[in-house]
């Protein structure tokens, strides 16, 4: 059974950092496209990066030069660093992994972005 853990989330204030980890069970993450998504409240879920297979990396606009996606093929889990943290980021931040007709979501972890 597929299964994915997100971690690392927490409250932050501006300018700071924060590491996701989304540790696959069940699944070898690799062979699918990996991402991070987020949902505000009151705002639909939207992309935040992905990482395809071939490692090829792509990012929202809103966070470009400052997250990071990265996979560890070992660890069996993808990770997302966050710096220069906003309060606009803060949402429940959920890992995703699609390839073909197959996607599994995690159960999404909270960032909050706060003095």
């Amino acid at each position: 059974q597929a299964q994915l853990v997100e971690s690392g989330g927490g409250l932050v204030q501006p300018g700071g950092s924060l590491r996701l980890s989304c540790a696959a069970s069940g699944i070898i993450s690799s062979i699918y496209h990996m991402g991070w998504y987020r949902q505000a409240p009151g705002k639909q879920r939207e992309l935040v990066a992905v990482i395809t297979t071939s490692g090829s990396t792509n990012y929202a606009d809103s966070v470009k030069g400052r997250f990071t996606i990265s996979r560890d093929v070992a660890k069996n889990t993808v990770y997302l660093q966050m710096n220069s943290l906003k309060p606009e980021d803060t949402a429940v931040y959920y890992c995703n992994a699609k390839w073909g007709l197959s996607e599994f979501w995690g159960q999404g972890t909270q960032v909050t972005v706060s003095s």
